[in-house]
């Protein structure tokens, strides 16, 4: 069991850590093979996110490729079969902030189900 549950978390890191390349959130075909259709953000902004506002911000250059964000601390635990949870740190330009994602197993791979953000001092 333990061999699943590293291979759950494993790939629920590929998957965010591909939300977060500055060429994949360039792409709203990209993101949105890795968003759940049901997808709700709470932003460190404290605005609330929906899969189609996400992929519109996304895809106008919200991540520089000359700065793009720096990934700390991460870690996973899997919560149910086909659900992960994931926790890390995030630098996005000096924008620091606690990170917070869902991931869940879905017929077409693991996608992005929940994510919240909180501004760190």
């Amino acid at each position: 069991m333990a061999d699943e549950s590293e291979q759950a978390v494993e790939a629920a890191i590929d998957a965010e850590l591909r939300l977060l390349d500055p060429d994949v959130r360039a792409s709203p075909v990209l993101v949105s093979e890795l968003l759940d259709p049901a997808f709700i953000e709470f932003g460190a902004s404290g605005r609330r996110w929906d899969a189609a506002s996400i992929l519109a911000v996304t895809s106008a250059n919200s991540v520089d490729p000359e700065s793009p964000v720096k990934v700390s601390e991460m870690s996973g635990a899997v919560l149910a079969p086909g659900v992960v949870h994931l926790t890390y740190f995030a630098d996005n330009s000096g924008r620091r902030a606690w990170r917070s994602s869902l991931w869940r197993l879905t017929e077409t791979g693991w996608r992005m189900y929940f994510h919240q953000g909180t501004l760190a001092s």
